[in-house]
């Protein structure tokens, strides 16, 4: 990070200094550092410029002149939701941060890095990478400005943009530029071109022009592009993807492979120091703190839903680790000083997904249905790799707890024919509250999401609750919800309202529906369309009707209750107002 080091190392300069809008924190849940320590086992000298001052040009000077390029990330953050909440104002912190500062990461931060970089070594090639240039590889809809803004390769004007979980890409478009090669048919990468030159097996997206178009016709044709985007990026036979921008074209070459358990082995097996950089001295980094004794298992989710935009960055094909991979990496936590004896989460973005694998492999189906509506026959989703690794890793010495804190996908826990791996958790691997997001009651409403049925979720809320008391447990379930997701009325709001005063359960937080770019939903939100029946939904796009349904549905707080009596009188639920039973606030 500082010349100082660079001489110590006795480098003159480096090959790839990369930006990032995060503190920078040697852990392999940092993008910066697991790109970072990939590119230098495989030779290169890499430095690391983290939060620089986009106001001071000096700051993108400090490591010199990359020799091969610069690689810019807005960080694990969407620069944009960092800075601001949903309801457009401030946010008063960062927990990517030191000391969870807010402001050191500047709006739209992939624009602004790639033009300090741009302005301090002329003829650098700029490398995009990272989620908020992943998600915004194509035209996409922009919730901040409310309109559709062309691919951020062109506003950027970067080189080359690696998309996904970039390890493959990365390393071979490295190798191409020291060695003077091409570099224009990388898969996990996108690139703009004037030329007409001649693709094979191409899918043609509507064209910029046609989807920001405000009109009926512009928007159904962003609900296709959408689409199709979905489906060719989660085939297992994926081809490139070519989007006109007036006389140019986006050319987005066919996802990288993911990564197989041995490359996944390799990656993880990285000289990481799990620390934050020297550099911060005392000052705390929160998000490092919630996830330094944590494990990651996986990555990928075939899950689906449709406001997710994990498996539009990550994939919808799990890899995994390996056991004996991972066992390691908790042993040399457990060397660490700092180190408890509880490892607060051994899992990915869903938990319960380690280990399994469509039986098709990649020459399978076509599109996202692993489990929805229903779990697909092809799908293996044996839960013996899971308990055989939480098993390994409760024997490790100096482990005394092993909790699952990431996401559980219930329907998948339902499907276990034995039951083995939910009555464990329930025995052994929750820490007192177990996380899970039904998202809303409404039948709509969850076909739209694309989420189990409520009955599937009270089905595995019961029977959870049931192996708890069998196990001497009284864990809490604590339950996750979305306000303002496409297709919700304030009526369906109503009913979930209603629903958790049925459960007493009084909601912790509320999650306002954000526009995600890339994922289906917001394709819903930008055009007001169903994408099964392209007729029109109701969409809580102004900020009084996102208000009303977040007030309805924490209406048992005191601060919200002028507001959700409000809401429920233009629901035309009146007799909800008062002291009867039924009533939901005074």
């Amino acid at each position: 990070m500082t010349r100082r080091e660079m001489e110590v190392r006795g480098w003159s300069d480096c090959d790839i200094v990369l930006v990032t809008g995060d503190a920078y924190v040697d852990h392999p849940s940092f993008g910066a550092a697991l790109v970072g320590r990939r590119l230098e086992h495989l030779g290169y000298r890499v430095g690391i410029i983290a939060q620089p001052d986009v106001r001071r040009v000096e700051a993108f000077r400090v490591l010199g002149r990359p020799n091969l390029f610069w690689g810019i990330t807005a960080g694990n953050l969407d620069s944009e939701l960092a800075c601001l909440t949903v309801m457009r104002k401030l946010r008063r912190d960062d927990a990517y941060s030191p000391d969870g500062r807010a402001g050191l990461r500047p709006r739209n931060a992939c624009i602004a890095y790639t033009a300090c970089a741009r302005h301090a070594f002329k003829g650098v090639p700029v490398v995009l990478g990272g989620i908020e240039a992943s998600l915004r590889r194509f035209a996409y809809y922009d919730y901040w400005t409310d309109r559709v803004r062309r691919s951020i390769l062109f506003d950027t004007k970067a080189d080359i943009l690696v998309y996904g979980m970039g390890e493959r890409a990365i390393a071979e478009l490295a190798s191409r530029l020291k060695e003077g090669r091409p570099w224009n048919d990388i898969p996990g990468t996108a690139v703009v071109t004037g030329s007409r030159e001649c693709l094979k097996d191409v899918g043609e997206l509507p064209s910029y022009e046609e989807v920001s178009n405000p009109s009926e016709k512009g928007r159904q044709a962003f609900m296709r592009m959408a689409l199709m985007i979905e489906r060719e990026t989660n085939s297992r036979q994926g081809r490139c993807l070519v989007q006109r921008h007036g006389d140019r074209r986006l050319i987005v070459y066919p996802p990288a492979m993911p990564l197989v358990p041995g490359e996944m082995d390799a990656v993880y097996d990285l000289p990481f120091t799990r620390r934050p950089h020297p550099a911060y001295g005392r000052a705390r980094i929160p998000a490092f703190d919630m996830i330094r004794d944590s494990i990651t298992t996986h990555r990928g989710c075939f899950g689906g839903c449709s406001f997710c935009a994990i498996a539009a960055h990550q994939g919808a094909v799990i890899s995994s680790r390996t056991e004996p991979n991972i066992v390691r990496e908790v042993e040399r936590l457990v060397r660490d000083p700092g180190f408890g004896g509880t490892i607060s989460d051994l899992g990915g973005p869903t938990a319960n997904m380690y280990g399994m694998v469509c039986r098709l492999g990649r020459a399978g189906c076509v599109g996202r249905t692993c489990l929805f509506p229903e779990r697909c026959r092809n799908l293996n989703a044996d839960t013996a790799p899971m308990r055989r690794l939480l098993k390994a890793v409760r024997s490790v010495k100096g482990v005394r707890h092993v909790f699952i804190s990431s996401g559980v996908r219930y329907d998948l826990a339902l499907a276990e024919p034995d039951g083995d791996w939910l009555r464990d958790l329930a025995a052994r691997h929750v820490g007192g509250r177990l996380k899970i997001a039904p998202e809303h009651v409404a039948d709509n409403v969850l076909r739209l999401m694309r989420k189990p049925s409520m009955s599937r979720y009270r089905q595995f809320k019961q029977r959870f609750q049931e192996l708890s008391r069998r196990a001497g447990k009284n864990h809490k379930v604590v339950e996750y919800f979305i306000s303002g997701h496409p297709g919700c009325t304030l009526g369906d709001m109503v009913d979930l309202a209603l629903y958790l005063r049925q459960e007493r359960i009084q909601p912790e937080q509320v999650q306002d529906y954000y526009p995600a770019p890339l994922t289906p939903a917001a394709a819903m939100y930008y055009t007001g369309l169903d994408p099964q029946t392209m007729k029109p939904i109701f969409v809580a796009r102004s900020d009084r009707d996102k208000a009303d349904q977040r007030a309805v549905l924490l209406c048992h707080l005191p601060v919200f209750q002028r507001k959700a009596r409000a809401a429920l009188r233009a629901a035309g639920r009146s007799d909800l107002i008062g002291s009867g039973p039924q009533c939901l606030v005074p």
